[in-house]
């Protein structure tokens, strides 16, 4: 197999771009209102991506020091655990904290482990290896994070006669509020548990797919994407968990009293 990657010109980009542009008059043409946004987006993602390349590419020098790397992690994982909660359509006081703590203490725990003990480069923080895998992993758990958080609570507003019901009859707070919170979960799971269900028969996901285009054996571009998938399932599971149970202690207190009044519409 050849190991050289193809580059891409910039007529061969000109030729992508023509895609996002039929779109955005087949929007026009449908009245759909989304070419606007559409094109702002695109624009969008190309500043954003020259932008991190050029911040990649001082950060990979191999003479980086190591807190420059941890810096750049660091604002990766607030910006996550901010853009979680501000998908939610709800709010109490405290979320985002909650999601902030949820998302740097299960993603920098897999990526540790992830480093240290199954990719293991020299050194462990290699920014080659930390910031792409970190930013896998942060990508997959905000989702959960966020999906887990909007059903956890609307959820809690919605069935808030159910629980002070529960409550008045004699259960405790983790009795009243159980299902709700498994059921968050559940939700938060969700997309993880599909992709990696469909994964290399519906799909092939993009780190092995970046690897076979540089010309990486494909049984060793399996291996990566397995461990990868199976680091996003468990920062997915005990980001979601986190996050969900957090909330679950922030809307009760130590006397069992549910307190809806926290929770606000967005």
């Amino acid at each position: 197999m050849n190991g050289d990657l193809i580059e891409l010109s910039l007529g061969q980009l000109g030729v992508a771009t023509t895609l996002i542009v039929a779109s955005a008059l087949l929007s026009i043409v449908l009245r759909l209102g989304l070419h606007g946004r559409l094109l702002w987006a695109s624009l969008r993602c190309v500043v954003q991506l020259l932008l991190i390349g050029m911040v990649l590419k001082w950060v990979f020098a191999p003479d980086r020091a190591w807190y420059v790397i941890f810096s750049l992690a660091m604002a990766m994982t607030v910006i996550a655990g901010v853009v979680a909660m501000g998908r939610g359509e709800r709010r109490y006081p405290g979320m985002g904290l909650d999601s902030v703590v949820a998302i740097w203490a299960c993603s920098w725990l897999v990526t540790g482990v992830a480093l240290a003990a199954v990719v293991r480069p020299d050194p462990w923080y290699r920014a080659q290896y930390a910031i792409p895998m970190l930013g896998m992993i942060l990508h997959n758990t905000l989702n959960g994070v966020s999906l887990g958080l909007n059903r956890f609570c609307g959820e809690m507003a919605q069935r808030r006669t159910e629980i002070e019901t529960l409550l008045a009859l004699g259960a405790t707070r983790w009795e009243a509020a159980r299902e709700i919170v498994q059921q968050s979960i559940r939700t938060g799971l969700i997309p993880t548990i599909n992709a990696m269900t469909v994964m290399g028969i519906v799909s092939l996901p993009g780190m092995m797919t970046g690897q076979l285009l540089s010309g990486v054996d494909p049984n060793m571009a399996v291996r990566y994407q397995v461990a990868i998938m199976f680091f996003i399932a468990a920062a997915s599971t005990l980001g979601t968990a986190g996050v969900v149970l957090l909330g679950y202690r922030r809307l009760f207190n130590a006397d069992h009293q549910f307190l809806p009044d926290r929770l606000a519409a967005k």
